[in-house]
């Protein structure tokens, strides 16, 4: 089993560098860290007073897994889930921050657990992941690794400007999906012809 520190320095390396994308509401962003959250930590690296994109280029690697560590693993306790579940739930909160949460209870309200939907890892959601995970695991794993790709499909079902970050420009799978079948089993990638199912109603 990773490291919580392995796990994150796989997301700095998936995140990439540099980029400034008009279309990313996240703004700047290095190694999946963006400038508003460096802005909310105070990370003046020019040390000019102001966090501006030269304080994002200036991220190194060590910083980006040591914010990710502290910030998006400890502080929202997903160590207390089950550890099947750690690697695609910190993956996801550092892409779309508690919405990788609600994307986990609201599966789990759908396995007939009674808790709330509000972003946050108590112990109803510790102990209802718990007792959904159960002696097979992985069936969990990749539950939550389907959610998260259709949460990812509806993102771009509803917004055009998003449907590049699932659908590549050669008309295959996007980053987001990519992404999300990273932490799936084989058994439930979508092929091309499933995939392009999906998409076919995008301009």
């Amino acid at each position: 089993m990773q490291t919580v520190r392995q796990i994150a320095k796989e997301i700095v390396a998936r995140e990439g560098g540099f980029v400034d994308d008009p279309d990313d509401p996240g703004g700047a962003t290095k190694f999946g860290v963006t400038i508003h959250t460096m802005r909310r930590l105070g990370l003046d690296l020019t040390g000019d007073d102001v966090v501006t994109p030269a304080d994002v280029r200036a991220l190194s690697r060590q910083q980006a897994v040591d914010i990710f560590v502290r910030y998006y693993f400890a502080k929202p306790r997903i160590g207390k889930l089950p550890k099947v579940l750690h690697a695609s739930v910190f993956d996801m909160y550092v892409n779309a921050g508690a919405q990788a949460v609600k994307i986990l209870q609201n599966l789990l309200r759908e396995m007939q657990f009674e808790i709330a939907v509000d972003g946050v890892i108590g112990p109803q959601t510790v102990q209802a992941s718990v007792s959904a995970a159960g002696p097979q695991s992985i069936t969990l794993r990749d539950s939550y690794g389907v959610a998260r790709r259709n949460y990812y499909f509806r993102l771009a079902d509803r917004r055009q400007a998003s449907r590049k970050y699932a659908r590549s420009r050669s008309g295959g799978k996007g980053g987001w999906i990519k992404r999300a079948e990273e932490f799936l089993s084989p058994q439930y990638h979508m092929n091309d012809a499933q995939f392009q199912r999906r998409v076919a109603g995008w301009d």
